[in-house]
């Protein structure tokens, strides 16, 4: 699939929640493979998760390995409540 597909699907967790928007793609030019998905967070996720930002909601980077399924949405295979105690998502860097 091209990252260009996945930009504006909706990305929800494994209970079905939205928790954000897929805004870009972070990838290693060593192997050429995207690693990780720059995910525009909804404010109750955001919330939920304990990302403080004052104006707006935060983009944080997801790791591909998440990704259960793509299609209309990309699904993922953690609830926000196990997202939050593992701490895979990291806000990015803008």
């Amino acid at each position: 699939m091209n990252i260009d597909q996945l930009i504006g699907k909706k990305v929800i967790s494994e209970k079905a929640i939205t928790i954000g928007e897929v805004r870009g793609a972070e990838a290693d030019t060593n192997n050429w493979t995207i690693t990780h998905l720059l995910v525009k967070l909804t404010r109750e996720a955001a919330n939920e998760l304990e990302f403080k930002k004052r104006f707006g909601s935060p983009t944080v980077c997801m790791p591909v390995s998440l990704i259960k399924a793509v299609g209309d949405v990309v699904a993922i295979q953690k609830s926000i409540s196990e997202l939050r105690k593992t701490r895979e998502l990291v806000e990015c860097k803008e």
